[in-house]
């Protein structure tokens, strides 16, 4: 059964010689042949400024924000990419997660007799592929994948994302061609299954 994808490809740099735009592409690719719904957001090409108050995150947020994560809402399931920055997701990626999450879009603030606060992305499944320069087994048990479980169990989690499923693809500047076509032919193949 058709989806709706929605698509964020978090690598900050547009420009497109990334392994991270490559697996978005062939992610996208995928989709689209099985007939799913396909919509796109490419952090790397937005402005986006750093939230400095709780003032701020009580407003909504101003453009292209306010109309993109609109995509997220339409969505039925949402592939997040990123390549690890010092151990965490690149500082414009966060940037777009909080500036998204503004006036209650992820979590819509609880009333005074249910203070918890309600998860406004219920029914949303999410993909989220993290990039290394670090073998993965390190990152998976040395560094106890501390972004990805941060981003899977913070706003994702908290908000009602689920199921909820990750790769992890280390050592990229050691990837030959045909590992990298590997990446891109499994990227695909998930794109079609919209997992």
């Amino acid at each position: 059964m058709p989806r709706k994808i929605c698509i964020i490809d978090g690598h900050p740099d547009p420009d497109p010689n990334h392994l991270i735009h490559a697996l978005s592409d062939a992610y996208e690719a995928g989709a689209r042949e099985e007939g799913h719904a396909v919509s796109r957001i490419n952090v790397g090409e937005m402005d986006l400024q750093f939230l400095t108050s709780q003032a701020e995150f009580d407003a909504p947020p101003p453009e292209p924000v306010l109309s993109e994560r609109e995509k997220i809402a339409d969505a039925d399931h949402v592939f997040i990419a990123f390549p690890l920055w010092l151990g965490g997701m690149p500082a414009r990626l966060k940037a777009f997660f909080e500036q998204s999450a503004r006036a209650g879009f992820f979590l819509k603030p609880g009333e005074s007799d249910h203070p918890w606060p309600e998860k406004m992305m219920k029914g949303k499944s999410a993909r989220i592929v993290v990039t290394m320069g670090m073998p993965d087994l390190i990152y998976r048990f040395g560094m106890d994948a501390g972004a990805l479980k941060a981003l899977e169990r913070g706003v994702l989690g908290l908000s009602g994302f689920g199921p909820m499923h990750h790769t992890i693809i280390g050592s990229v500047g050691a990837l030959t061609s045909s590992k990298i076509e590997s990446w891109l032919t499994f990227m695909k193949e998930i794109g079609g299954e919209a997992a």
